[in-house]
């Protein structure tokens, strides 16, 4: 059986305006998922990543944390990594595991926000501006979960669920011509609501349930698949015991 490891990316910039960019935290975790597996001897033969900026910065700061472990312990015995090649997207990318466009589902949700200064008038208003942007997430995402208004969004819930399981024939059809074994292991840096449908379909659940499990996700928390033949199975969801390294303050949702 083939491994699929699909980690969600490092801590990005919520609330920011470049929310596409990991925060200083975002790049630890990504470093201490990377040390982690470097020390436990998790072989690891394929990265890949969507084409977001904070996919592609997590995979580029566990690999690099990964290789830093190996060369520092010493360990002629250590699992050998395929090379990530950064200067080379196409090698490593596959668009497919893209997070659906989280600012389209939010000035869908409601016409007053239209603009970006309109949200910010809104939130400022509130006493905790942060809460309250969360909260008007909240509600976006529940819209567009919800699949009455389809046609309102440059895509739609059912169109996001199917992209996700595109990308999982992806990794397939990856796993066939790289030519690697059937105890092989793959790890995908994507995004909480690709996982959360993914995981969502593997359990035979609708929306509703993809968009519980995407508000437990956790930064750089990793679900593990096994591939056989054309079967997928669930093994582990939102693993992240490599953030208490240093202790709680580094598991995040955001």
């Amino acid at each position: 059986m083939t491994t699929i490891l699909l980690a969600r990316h490092g801590q990005a910039s919520f609330g920011q305006k470049n929310y596409d960019k990991l925060s200083e935290l975002g790049s630890m975790q990504a470093q201490m998922l990377g040390q982690h597996y470097a020390t436990t001897q998790r072989r690891i033969d394929a990265i890949f990543s969507g084409s977001l900026e904070r996919q592609k910065d997590s995979a580029r700061h566990f690999w690099e944390s990964y290789q830093t472990s190996i060369n520092h312990n010493g360990n002629d015995n250590a699992p050998l990594l395929a090379a990530l090649d950064i200067n080379d997207p196409d090698s490593y990318i596959i668009p497919q595991f893209d997070e659906f466009n989280h600012k389209d589902v939010l000035v869908k949700s409601d016409p007053t926000f239209a603009s970006r200064s309109a949200i910010a008038i809104e939130i400022a208003k509130a006493e905790v501006p942060a809460r309250r942007l969360a909260e008007l997430f909240d509600l976006a995402m529940q819209r567009w979960h919800a699949g009455d208004n389809d046609h309102d969004y440059l895509e739609s819930w059912s169109q996001f669920n199917s992209r996700t399981q595109q990308a999982l024939e992806q990794i397939r059809t990856q796993v066939t011509s790289l030519n690697l074994d059937r105890h092989s292991t793959v790890l995908v840096f994507t995004s909480g609501g690709v996982i959360a449908a993914i995981t969502a379909q593997l359990l035979q659940q609708g929306s509703q349930t993809a968009y519980q499990l995407n508000k437990s996700l956790v930064n750089t928390g990793v679900t593990s698949l096994t591939l056989k033949d054309q079967s997928t199975r669930l093994m582990s969801l939102n693993e992240y015991s490599h953030l208490f390294a240093d202790g709680k303050r580094f598991v995040t949702w955001r």
